[in-house]
């Protein structure tokens, strides 16, 4: 579980985020949603640690990842797996290499055990036989499901997930989300995914934050998203007639 407590942060003279607080659940796909330019990836940058909050904290199992040892922090880092809006894969590096990389910076396993856990996660998101293949010459899909494979190579027990169906055909997106669901339990990661896709939200959403303008305006469940009189949410889920009557139907 991670807790985020009390999280403000301004870039020069412009304040992003508004003292939010909340829980992420283990075991469960987390969903931070909202509109373009709301927040949503900058406080995934904070939790992460990319960026250090100008207040606040971050608990991850009762280990503060801003106040605590530098120990406990760089325990932290070692188990968080981090898809990137866009895959943000090596262009110089073939996908072995690519998925390998969280190894070789964060382990000293020999290059024998390294191939073996590589090997593991492509075949579990659903690649085989293209380790010696170039980005270039693979997929937008393929793309994110070697990104998914490099945020899991290392086991971690946080996945944090940046808009992961951008850029993708509808089709694609609902496969990678149910791949993303899929890891989610079966090693009981508490997951942690930015996306401003309705149909995440329907489809895998287990417990849902909604930001506006940096401020955190409402947090539950996914039974609970449809059923809330705040006007801001109802504007977001529905901001389309097609949406709703898709969703109700």
């Amino acid at each position: 579980m991670i807790e985020i407590k009390n999280i403000s942060k301004s870039f020069k003279e412009k304040q992003v985020l508004f003292d939010i607080s909340g829980t992420f659940l283990k075991g469960k796909n987390n969903l931070i949603i909202g509109s373009s330019g709301t927040g949503k990836s900058v406080l995934l940058k904070n939790i992460v640690g990319l960026i250090t909050p100008d207040q606040g904290d971050i608990i991850y199992n009762e280990r503060s990842f801003i106040y605590g040892s530098e120990q406990d922090r760089k325990q932290i880092r070692r188990e968080i797996g981090m898809l990137f809006q866009g895959s943000a894969l090596f262009d110089s590096k073939n996908i072995e290499e690519n998925v390998r990389f969280p190894l070789d910076i964060l382990t000293d396993f020999p290059i024998e055990e390294k191939i073996d856990r590589v090997n593991f996660c492509l075949e579990r998101v659903g690649l085989l036989n293209i380790n010696k293949k170039m980005p270039s010459e693979i997929s937008g899909g393929m793309k994110k499901r070697v990104g998914i494979a490099r945020a899991i190579v290392n086991r971690p027990n946080y996945l944090f997930c940046d808009e992961p169906n951008s850029g993708l055909d509808p089709q694609t997106g609902i496969k990678i989300d149910n791949l993303i669901k899929e890891i989610t339990s079966e090693y009981s990661i508490t997951t942690v995914i930015v996306t401003h896709d309705m149909n995440s939200v329907f489809e895998i959403g287990d417990h849902i934050m909604f930001l506006l303008e940096g401020k955190k305006l409402w947090e539950g469940s996914n039974g609970e998203v449809t059923k809330s009189d705040l006007k801001e949410l109802n504007d977001f889920i529905f901001a389309t007639k097609l949406m709703k009557q898709m969703y109700l139907h």
